[in-house]
């Protein structure tokens, strides 16, 4: 993003987080979204009485069988930008590159862009027009799709230039160790202190780590479901507390299910 900030005349440098499925991409995303959106709000507290508060970031999600057209509409419809049936792309691109810039978006990401294929006509227009987005909006683009490089992505002309932009990061399963830190654990640990069940014991998570590694095999995706799914029983049926029992009791993904249970 600093890189980006100088870089005025060409399209700015983008990052391409890939991996496979439910391996925690799109709740990465989020996570550096939420991140930048608080530091944002931190150093630039919105004036008292102010009526339109910055947005830093955008969030679009890349509809299957996308055209140009429909790509650009969820941009506008993110910021809740009017777009009348006539209106063309041209129009729509107009109104979003504007009030995107007024607005003070400066991260944009954009998830599922494996969807894209830049070998058929759509797709190949749909790669120009985000190619446009990322030289006019003064804002660093990142995307998120499973497996990316085995997706005719990369591939052709346009695929090349979106491969000479992006850096990519690649987002597998969590090792349970690596070195003398235990990142699995540190993410359970973390995922626990958000919990607001009241009846929950701080630690049990985590003391849990082996059997959730084993649950999930490390994957993020599957490990924010079963939480996530563990917590929503918990409420429901008043006891407010998770426990190796509930989580055992939680169907977790098919590929989860079929791969990783004992």
């Amino acid at each position: 993003m600093i890189l980006g900030r100088h870089q005025q005349t060409t399209a700015r440098p983008s990052l391409i987080v890939t991996g496979p499925a439910a391996a925690g991409k799109t709740t990465a995303l989020l996570n550096v979204g939420r991140t930048c959106h608080l530091a944002h709000t931190r150093r630039n507290p919105p004036p008292p009485g102010s009526a339109h508060a910055a947005v830093p970031v955008a969030y679009v999600l890349v509809p299957p069988g996308t055209t140009a057209k429909t790509l650009i509409t969820e941009f506008a419809r993110y910021l809740g930008i009017p777009v009348a049936a006539r209106m063309t792309q041209t129009q729509i691109t107009e109104a979003v590159c504007h009030t995107y810039t007024q607005a003070g978006v400066q991260l944009v990401m954009i998830d599922e862009i494996h969807r894209l294929n830049p070998r058929t006509t759509t797709g190949a227009q749909t790669a120009d027009l985000l190619k446009d987005l990322s030289e006019r909006l003064p804002a660093t683009f990142v995307y998120a799709g499973i497996n990316v490089t085995d997706t005719p992505l990369f591939t052709g002309t346009r695929g090349a230039q979106l491969a000479g932009r992006a850096a990519l990061v690649d987002c597998g399963p969590l090792p349970a160790r690596h070195g003398f830190r235990e990142p699995f654990r540190d993410v359970i640990t973390d995922i626990e202190t958000a919990l607001d069940l009241q009846q929950h014991k701080p630690g049990t998570l985590p003391r849990h780590t082996q059997y959730l590694h084993q649950r999930t095999s490390g994957r993020i995706g599957s490990l924010t479901r079963l939480i996530r799914q563990a917590a929503i029983t918990a409420i429901h049926d008043g006891t407010e507390r998770i426990t190796k029992q509930s989580l055992d009791a939680v169907q977790l993904d098919h590929l989860a299910e079929t791969h990783h249970r004992p």
